[in-house]
C-alpha cells in the first residue's frame, strides 16, 4: 500500500499544489515522515464503536492514542457532528495548505 500511493504523489510532479492521501494507521507504519503535513481525524470511543461493524476494543489496544496523534498533526479535527462541520474543516484546512 505504500509503494502505491508514494508512487501515485511522485507520479504528480509539479502538477498540483496539495494531494490528499487517507492512509490507515499513518503513525503506526512511520509513513507520516513521507508526508509535509497530517490531519488528523478523531472521534469519541463510543461514536467510533456505534459507526464501525469491528468492535473498537479489538482495534484500540494496536494504536497510537488520539491526543498523540492530534499532538503530531498539523491539523486535528474531533468528528462528532455533522458532515457540514467536518466539511467546513476540510475545507479551511485546503486553503491553509494551498497558500503556504
Amino acid at each position: 500500500m505504500r509503494d502505491e500511493y508514494l508512487g501515485w504523489l511522485d507520479g504528480l510532479g509539479n502538477s498540483v499544489n496539495v494531494a490528499v492521501v487517507e492512509v490507515p494507521l499513518l503513525y503506526e507504519s512511520g509513513a507520516d515522515e513521507h508526508f509535509d503535513a497530517v490531519v488528523a481525524i478523531t472521534a469519541p470511543e463510543e461514536l467510533r464503536s456505534a459507526r464501525s461493524h469491528v468492535p473498537v476494543e479489538e482495534r484500540s489496544g494496536r494504536l497510537i492514542p488520539d491526543d498523540e496523534k492530534v499532538r503530531r498533526a498539523n491539523f486535528a479535527f474531533v468528528n462528532d457532528g455533522t458532515l457540514e462541520e467536518l466539511d467546513a474543516f476540510a475545507g479551511e484546512v485546503l486553503a491553509q495548505l494551498q497558500a503556504q
